[in-house]
C-alpha cells in the first residue's frame, strides 16, 4: 500500500498546495502576505510559537488529497526547559475526522532522531539535514480530511516552530490505498529476561509494514545486537513468518558496525546512513549538559530499516517484536536494554491500535 506517487503524469484536477506560517490554510494565492521590517510580503511569518503545554495545528486539509512532504525544525533545547525538546514534543496525524490519531510519536523519534539528540539521516523517506532540518517523504493519502498537530509537553515555551506541509488535492485515491500510521513504544530496561520488546501489536485488517526506527541504550556490558526482529503475519502464533538474523543485520550492517572484530586495539565504530537502512547515531557521552557530574552514559545506538523495496504485506493482522539478546566470548545471553522503537505502516482503516504514549518524563533518556 506504499505508493510512489508519480509527478510525471498528474491527473487532471490535481493541485499543488503548501501550508506553513506564511499560509496557514494552504489557500491558493494566500502565501507570502505577512509583513516584516522589509515591507509587505517580505518574509513576515517564518515561524509560529508553541507555548508549554499547548498544541499547534500544523495542517488541516479537506480531501481527497495526499500529504507528500513534511519539513519541520525546532531548537533541540531551551535555556529554562531542559534539553529534551525532541522527546517532549509529540507529532500526531488524524485521518477522515477520526478522534484517535493514526500517528503518535515523539517528534525526534519520528525523524529517526532518538534520545532527544540530533543525528544526520540521509534515507529515502526520512532526511535530517544540517542543522536539524527534519523531512518526511512518506506519502499520506486521505479521502475527506487530514489534520496534523504538534503538542508540547515541554517545560518551557518554544518561541519558534518552523514547518511546511506540502500536499496535493483532487487526487484519485484508489479503493485499496491504505492510511499511513506510526507508533512509538519503549521498554525501559524493565522487561523480564527473555522477554521480547514489542514494536507493534494489535493491528487488524489489511496493510503494509514499511519501516522501523530503533533507539537502543545499552544497559549491560558486551555486544547488544544479536536480537532478531520477528514479523508475525496473519495466522502466525508461536513462530513468525519473517525473522531477521540479528539487529545489525536487520539494519543492513554486519559484524557489530565495527571496522574489524578485535579486542586490541579498541575497534572503531562506523556509523552510516543509506537509502533504505542505516546506523546514523552512536554515542557514549552525555551531550545534553543536563548534569555537571557525569559526561559518560550508556552507549546509545540509533538504527533504521525501510521496507520500501521489500514491504511486509499482511491481510488480517500483524505483530512485530525485537529480541533482547547479546553476545560475548562465551556465547549468547539474554539482555535488558532501554529500547525505544517507532513502527511505520499503512492499513485499510484510518484508525488503528494505540499503545498508550507515556508522559514526557517517562520518555526521556535516563
Amino acid at each position: 500500500m506504499f505508493t510512489h506517487w508519480s509527478a510525471l503524469s498528474p491527473n487532471r484536477g490535481v493541485r499543488s498546495r503548501s501550508i506553513n506560517a506564511e499560509n496557514r490554510t494552504g489557500a491558493a494565492g494566500g502565501a507570502g502576505r505577512a509583513a516584516s521590517a522589509l515591507g509587505p510580503g517580505r518574509k513576515g511569518a517564518a515561524y509560529l510559537p508553541l507555548p508549554a503545554g499547548e498544541s499547534l495545528t500544523l495542517a488541516e486539509i479537506e480531501g481527497p488529497g495526499v500529504i507528500r512532504h513534511i519539513w519541520i525544525t525546532v531548537a533541540d533545547r531551551t535555556p529554562d526547559g531542559g534539553p529534551f525538546v525532541l522527546r517532549d514534543l509529540v507529532l500526531r496525524a488524524y485521518w477522515e475526522g477520526s478522534e484517535e490519531p493514526a500517528v503518535e510519536v515523539p517528534l525526534g523519534d519520528f525523524f529517526c532522531n532518538g534520545f532527544a539528540t540530533r543525528a544526520l539521516v540521509t534515507s529515502v523517506p526520512i532526511v535530517v539535514a544540517p542543522t536539524g532540518g527534519m523531512n518526511a517523504y512518506f506519502p499520506m493519502p486521505f479521502r475527506t480530511h487530514a489534520r496534523l498537530t504538534l503538542e508540547s509537553q515541554h517545560g518551557a515555551d518554544l518561541p519558534h516552530v518552523f514547518y511546511q506541509v506540502d500536499y496535493t488535492t483532487g487526487d484519485e485515491i484508489a479503493a485499496d490505498t491504505g492510511y499511513f500510521h506510526a507508533q512509538w513504544r519503549r521498554s525501559n530496561g524493565s522487561t523480564p529476561l527473555g522477554t521480547d520488546h514489542v514494536v507493534l501489536d494489535g493491528v487488524r485488517g489489511r496493510g503494509t509494514y514499511v519501516g522501523t526506527y530503533i533507539a537502543l541504550a545499552s544497559l549491560q556490558r558486551y555486544w547488544w545486537g544479536e536480537g532478531e526482529v520477528k514479523f508475525f503475519v496473519d495466522d502466525d502464533e508461536e513462530l513468525p513468518t519473517l525473522c531477521s538474523t540479528g539487529l545489525e543485520d536487520y539494519a543492513g550492517g554486519a559484524w557489530a558496525f565495527q571496522d574489524e572484530l578485535r579486542n586490541d586495539p579498541e575497534p572503531e565504530v562506523l556509523t552510516f546512513s543509506a537509502p533504505y537502512s542505516g546506523y546514523p547515531y552512536h554515542s557514549a557521552r552525555d551531550t545534553t549538559k543536563a548534569s555537571p557530574f557525569a559526561t559518560h552514559m550508556p552507549p546509545m545506538h540509533g538504527l533504521y530499516r525501510w521496507h520500501l523495496p521489500d514491504p511486509v504485506y499482511f491481510e488480517e493482522r500483524l505483530k512485530v517484536t525485537l529480541q533482547q539478546i547479546g553476545a560475548w566470548d562465551h556465547g549468547l545471553f539474554e539482555r535488558q536494554d532501554d529500547l525505544s522503537t517507532t513502527a511505520y505502516w499503512y492499513q485499510d482503516s484510518p484508525g488503528g491500535p494505540r499503545a498508550p504514549l507515556p508522559p514526557a518524563p517517562e520518555r526521556r533518556p535516563r
